[in-house]
Formats: structure tokens, C-alpha cells, sequence
């Protein structure tokens, strides 16, 4: 990946973030939880390769969540389906926080989190080939044009997830902000590690698995089309 990519071949360079961390203030049980839990349930935020068999004590399929929010709909998601993994990825720690808190409540065993740039995580730290599935539900539009550079989805990310995935894994996104949805078909189309499972430039049926989300909630009292899009990583 190049450190020059232009916002115009939809490429975000290495030091442009598609996130800004906020100061929020951390609630008592937020902070309990990440000082109780995060020992446990959270992976260490350095540079070392993760290994998913040794972080879960089994082998399972992986499901990897990138900006969860207050990890409400991932702990469902996750209490739902105990025979898969599931990490979730977010750099805000009140977020990182909550879920910690409604992971321990629900008891979950299958699911990890760690506070780190997703970016760094896909590309650097875990393995090549072991995520059989990555959320990106309502990532940031960045709607300003200007601040377009700014998208998660980009072409540099588009090579890190097909790193990141098994071949025939899984790229499920989801937005309510109708311009990004086509910025997205236009990124992934353009990437031949990549095929949408609904037909070239189509949204997918939303998977029985997703749950309304805050922001899904807020953009349909908006007016705002929700679309998921469903995207294969080819076995070549």
C-alpha cells in the first residue's frame, strides 16, 4: 500500500485516521469494568501477533466487529451464537467499557475486545487468513466531501480485510448515508479479491443476525436508506 493514494482512487494514506478520539467521560461501571475486565477479555494494545486459538482456549470461527459503539448489538450478537468467536475492535473507552460490563453480566465466553485502530489490528496483528467475518455497521460517513478521505472504507483498507479473511470469509457493511453506500460498491468493486453476493453494484438482504443499531434507529427517523451490503473474498 502506497503512503501517497489519493481520496481519488478511494485510498486513505497511512496517517489519516478515520476516527477522532473523543474525551468522553468514563461512568463508574465503564471504569470498574475495563480496571476488572479488560485482563481478561481484552487483548493487550501493542504490536504482538495475535494468535485467536491461544486468546479464545478453542477453535472456532472468527467474527471480528470494527467500531462497536457501547457493544450492545455485539454481546447480543455474540450470546446468540456461542460456537463462533467474536472480537470486537474500538478505539473509545467508554464503548470498550460497556461492553466489558454487558459481556461479564451476560457471561459470555466467546467474546474479546481490544482498543486499538482496526487498521493495525487487521493488517498487523492478526493472522493472515483468520477472520471468517468482519462487521463495519454505520462507520462514520464523513460526509463532507473534504473529509471524504477520511472513510474507513478505502482501497488500502479493502487490502487489509482480504488479508485478514479466509478465502470465501465474509465483508458485511452496512449505512444509512446513500453516497458512502456507493462509495463502497465503488471500492470493493474495483478490488478483484472481492465479490458481492447480491450482483455487481446491488445491497443484500439484511442478515437475520443484525440488530437495529442507535445510529440505524436515527438514520431511519431521518428518512435515511439503510442498505447492507454482503461481500465474499474469493478463494484466489
Amino acid at each position: 500500500m502506497s503512503n501517497t493514494e489519493t481520496s481519488d482512487d478511494k485510498a486513505v494514506p497511512r496517517d489519516v485516521r478515520s476516527f477522532v478520539l473523543r474525551s468522553g467521560r468514563l461512568t463508574a461501571s465503564q471504569s470498574r469494568a475495563l480496571d476488572i475486565h479488560y485482563p481478561t477479555s481484552g487483548i493487550p494494545v501493542d504490536d504482538t501477533p495475535i494468535d485467536p486459538v491461544a486468546v479464545f482456549g478453542r477453535e472456532a470461527p472468527l467474527w471480528v466487529e470494527v467500531g462497536f459503539g457501547n457493544g450492545e448489538s455485539l454481546v447480543s450478537l455474540a450470546a446468540s451464537m456461542p460456537e463462533i468467536n467474536f472480537l470486537g475492535i474500538e478505539v473509545h473507552r467508554p464503548g470498550v467499557g460497556h461492553c466489558l460490563h454487558r459481556a461479564h453480566e451476560a457471561g459470555l465466553q466467546n467474546l474479546r475486545v481490544l482498543e486499538q485502530d482496526a487498521v493495525v489490528a487487521l493488517r498487523d496483528r492478526l493472522p493472515q487468513a483468520s477472520v471468517a467475518r468482519l462487521l463495519v455497521l454505520f462507520p462514520d460517513p464523513w460526509h463532507k466531501k473534504r473529509h471524504n478521505k477520511r472513510r474507513l472504507v478505502s482501497a488500502a483498507f479493502a487490502d487489509v480485510v482480504a488479508r485478514a479473511l479466509v478465502p470465501g470469509g465474509v465483508w458485511h457493511l452496512a449505512t444509512d448515508w446513500e453516497p458512502y453506500a456507493e462509495w463502497m460498491h465503488e471500492v470493493l468493486g474495483a478490488n478483484a479479491a472481492f465479490s458481492n453476493t447480491a450482483g455487481a453494484g446491488l445491497e443484500a438482504e439484511r442478515p437475520s443476525y443484525r440488530m437495529q443499531t442507535k445510529f440505524e434507529s436515527r438514520g431511519l427517523r431521518l428518512g435515511h436508506r439503510v442498505q447492507d451490503l454482503v461481500y465474499e473474498r474469493l478463494l484466489s
